[in-house]
């Protein structure tokens, strides 16, 4: 056997989340290796969807630009029951996702790696594992040593301090742990097809077709492809071309005819989550962690922010700025986030599997009325987009002391909450967030009393035992439109974007105290 130096991170897995989340690894200044046991890169094209907070992780990262260029953005969904059309809906130009096969999401993120130093081994497998605490304790060891089996046969102990499981649903990282995989499989097949078409198809809009005998949907790819998803008939035949053929006449537009496939499978649905995202010094992150339906086309997009998640506190805890605590909210932070997602999907999912008439009839009626009522673009494509996602406060010290008329406003949907992300326009106007920003640290954003009172500088003075801790000012009449609350006060923002705390000029000691929970103070 031969024995590796240590390294920060082991990241085991190269499909999109563990790429992405060495990437914010590496560009945090960690010594990172990246394994996989695929001999080379997948050419199969998964995933699909992009949602805007991905594309903001992406865009920070640095590889937005190609990303944009290659992909086609999807500007909105149609529905169909019986052949005759049921609903449409816009996506706003800023919630729009973008559809790109996941090689080339990939091949970008590759790329990404390589310039940041990084490199990826393949044909790696990794074994097990010494010194994991199987109590949790992160702190128990002060490190992991994971056996890896080279596929020339040679065996290796590889140290590292901490160590990212991201090889997928059926994860050796989970295997090696003993986690469970928890969750059902949905009662059908699923059939897809990617291929060029004849026929009159939007190249910009996702098609939903409800039929008696099961659901068809339609996506857009680049260079003229589109996907084609249906239920698949009970009898477990495979995916031929003329059997989609067949289902997309009996159930779609019509005039469409399948020309020049490019990929095909069949596959069943899984709802599934880890018991645990985390056992001592080792975590799982994207597929490894959680698999569910594709409606919504979240699943990449969830990992993504898996990894971002956990990438920015490994790098503060192995960097010293951090106690080894604040990897303990990782879990619970990505399962709320996850949880959410899980039972927004089984619903779609369930949509497409309405077989009864009374079922049919109420799902058709509900999307009526959605079409009718113009809540769908503001209240479920910023859920779908990651705009809502929150992880909730679990500290006093993250919350004002008292009642702030600022407070009441928040219980109205859709607004700005502690634990969500500071909205985006707003963050890269004040030069905390976006490319150009570099790698994103802890901000307080101070809205300064319009009589100047001077509460940015009792912040200022308040907090000087954090010197890394960036100060920024938010003129009053642009909070009132971007958080909702002009009153004079703070929102302490994590790097990942999502505010920590927030209050007024009566909770800057509840400020201090959360301070000193996430992060050392400058030693003296």
């Amino acid at each position: 056997m031969n024995t590796d130096h240590a390294l920060d991170v082991l990241v085991v897995g190269a499909g999109p989340t563990g790429l992405f989340t060495a990437c914010e690894l590496l560009r945090r200044g960690l010594r990172v290796r990246v394994v996989d046991r695929a001999a080379g890169a997948s050419e199969v094209p998964k995933a699909l969807a992009l949602w805007p907070r991905a594309l903001d992780l992406l865009d920070d990262l640095g590889v937005g630009g190609e990303l944009r260029a290659a992909a086609v953005p999807v500007r909105g969904f149609d529905y169909f029951s019986g052949g005759r059309p049921l609903a449409a809906f816009t996506v706003p130009e800023d919630l729009r996702p973008l559809h790109l096969p996941q090689p080339e999401t990939e091949r970008l993120l590759t790329e990404r790696l390589h310039s940041l130093g990084g490199k990826i081994e393949r044909g790696v497998r990794l074994l097990a594992f010494d010194d994991v605490d199987f109590g949790g304790r992160i702190d128990a060891t002060d490190g992991v040593t994971a056996v890896l089996e080279h596929g020339d046969g040679v065996l290796e102990r590889a140290r590292a301090a901490y160590v990212v499981g991201a090889d997928g649903a059926g994860s050796g990282v989970r295997g090696a742990l003993g986690i469970g995989f928890q969750g059902s499989t949905y009662p059908l097949s699923f059939a897809l097809i990617d291929t060029r078409v004849e026929g009159p198809l939007p190249p910009d809009r996702l098609l939903y077709y409800q039929a008696p005998s099961g659901t068809l949907m339609i996506a857009p790819l680049p260079d003229g492809v589109f996907r084609i998803l249906a239920v698949m008939p009970g009898d477990g035949r495979p995916v031929t071309v003329p059997l989609m053929q067949r289902l997309l006449d009996e159930r779609g537009p019509g005039g469409v005819r399948i020309t020049e496939p490019v990929w095909q499978t069949v596959y069943r649905v899984h709802a599934r989550t880890a018991a645990e995202y985390q056992r001592g010094r080792v975590f799982l992150v994207g597929d490894a962690a959680h698999v569910h339906s594709p409606a919504g086309g979240q699943g990449m997009n969830n990992g993504f922010q898996d990894g971002f998640n956990l990438a920015w506190k490994l790098a503060a805890v192995i960097g010293g700025e951090s106690p080894v605590s604040l990897l303990e909210s990782y879990t619970p932070e990505r399962t709320e986030a996850t949880d959410r997602i899980v039972a927004d999907t089984d619903r779609q999912t369930r949509a497409w599997m309405a077989d009864s008439r009374t079922r049919v009839a109420v799902r058709d009626l509900a999307f009526r009325a959605a079409a009718r009522s113009g809540l769908v673009p503001r209240t479920v494509f910023p859920v779908m987009a990651g705009r809502r996602v929150r992880y909730t406060p679990r500290r006093d010290s993250q919350r004002p002391l008292a009642a702030h008329r600022c407070g009441m406003l928040r219980r109205v949907p859709g607004r700005l909450r502690i634990g969500m992300v500071f909205p985006r326009a707003t963050a890269l106007a004040l030069g905390i967030a976006g490319p150009r920003a570099g790698v994103p640290g802890w901000t307080l954003v101070v809205v300064e009393a319009p009589d100047g009172r001077g509460l940015a500088d009792r912040i200022r003075r308040l907090t000087g035992d954090w010197p890394g801790l960036r100060h920024v000012s938010l003129p009053a009449r642009e909070a009132a439109g971007a958080t909702g609350c002009a009153e004079p006060g703070f929102h302490l923002v994590r790097p990942d974007g999502h505010i920590a705390a927030h209050g007024h000029d009566q909770d800057l000691s509840r400020l201090v105290a959360e301070l000193e929970h996430v992060l050392h103070p400058r030693r003296s």
